[in-house]
């Protein structure tokens, strides 16, 4: 334990943490003050040493497979809130920040995402079965940040918002060609055709959700307006109106950034623009947690917004707009964490309690990491042309409010 109790002095300076080791024995952390105080469990010696040298990644494993546990009702969620409130005691560990440098060295290995590679790691996540996601997601089965127009306003309303919002951006006209990559669920494809009267080409490259999808399409009536295809985006061809990316970009990768950027200008005709909706951060380039890396998206990487648009300079993109969403990610994950919780024993019964406590794993330290981190999300508009997009933002807002009486029909 001597090893454990010198990264965790260091570590907890907020709240308190107590450790009770195989042995019985109890150690504890931090003053109480100013922070959460949680009670773990140890059931194996070697987990001691496991955890001082990767304890963001050894947690989460040691908690999926019954090596740690928790006292007195606490669960995930309260481990990493205490974390994420001494995220910097952590971070400045000499070994921990050894660690660090030796992902960055890495990093571009690890994100990479060529054809075929890139399916691979989207279908690790996303070809879960959808009676699973239906489980904790609300009715539009978007799984991307919504936007919320106050912080308790319902899920399903947000995500509506949303589609209304990147609608009324892209500023639709009836019949115009739009091009969406990553597609999801096929919430904002129908919005577009059904709302927009647009013609979509929703692409995506996992087989379970372009199914579930086509299957909404059809219940919703614009089957005929929608071409769901499984292709990757850089082998999709064509030119289209408008261009559309949510939550898409995170799978990129840092060294196909240019790549991806060229195939949205290839594919936009001429007049035509872009809006690209995805994760990021506040800070300098880093790298992807390595738990999230190995269990939740490989190949993934929240990029920093220098690095965006380092590449959307060589890439010869106009960035006409750039919206920065702080909070509504966080109060998005947030109903995600409590429907999931709330039906935590079906998804158990469904996916194996395993992945049960890994999914309970993944959606706390994400919640967290958009209230206490870094994250938070963007939304930009890219063209060809400086004039391309309307010069003043008021189109956006007259937008929505057709769009709101339109859908109240």
């Amino acid at each position: 334990m001597r090893l454990l109790s010198h990264l965790l002095s260091r570590f907890v300076e907020k709240g308190q943490l107590t450790v009770i080791t195989a042995d019985g024995q109890r150690y504890v952390f931090g003053s109480g003050k100013d922070g959460p105080s949680v009670t773990v469990r140890m059931h194996d010696k070697k987990l001691e040493r496991d955890l001082f040298f990767n304890p963001e990644l050894v947690a989460a494993e040691a908690y999926m497979d019954g090596r740690l546990s928790f006292e007195d009702g606490a669960g995930a969620f309260e481990l990493l809130n205490l974390f994420s409130v001494n995220r910097k005691g952590l971070g400045s560990h000499p070994v921990q920040q050894a660690l660090r440098k030796a992902w960055r060295s890495v990093r571009r290995f690890q994100q990479a995402n060529p054809v075929g590679k890139a399916k691979e790691n989207v279908s690790s996540h996303y070809d879960h079965p959808a009676d699973f996601y239906r489980l904790w997601l609300d009715e539009t089965m978007a799984y991307s940040c919504a936007y919320f127009t106050h912080p308790d306003e319902p899920l399903a309303d947000a995500q509506r918002n949303k589609f209304r919002h990147i609608a009324a951006k892209l500023n639709i006209s009836p019949g115009m060609r739009v091009a969406e990559i990553g597609s999801g669920w096929g919430g904002l494809a129908i919005y577009m055709a059904k709302e927009c009267g647009a013609q979509v080409t929703a692409i995506n490259v996992s087989p379970e959700q372009l199914a579930e999808s086509r299957r909404l399409a059809e219940a919703a009536g614009v089957a005929g307006s929608i071409d769901f295809r499984e292709v990757d985006y850089r082998n999709l061809t064509g030119k289209y109106d408008r261009v559309v990316s949510i939550g898409m970009m995170e799978h990129v990768g840092v060294a196909h950034f240019d790549e991806y950027f060229t195939t949205i200008r290839n594919l936009l005709d001429t007049g035509g623009f872009a809006l690209i909706h995805a994760i990021g951060r506040m800070s300098p380039p880093g790298t992807t947690a390595p738990f999230i890396r190995k269990y939740i998206f490989p190949g993934g990487y929240v990029p920093a917004l220098s690095e965006v648009f380092a590449s959307t300079e060589r890439t010869h993109l106009w960035v006409d707009d750039c919206e920065v969403l702080r909070l509504h990610y966080y109060w998005t994950i947030r109903a995600w964490r409590r429907n999931f919780m709330a039906r935590r024993a079906e998804a158990d019964a469904m996916m194996g309690e395993r992945f049960g406590r890994m999914w309970e794993f993944y959606l706390a330290a994400v919640e967290l990491g958009f209230l206490h981190g870094s994250n938070m999300v963007f939304q930009l508009l890219l063209s060809e042309k400086r004039d391309d997009v309307p010069v003043i933002r008021d189109y956006i807002v007259d937008a929505e409010r057709a769009l709101a009486a339109r859908e109240g029909r």
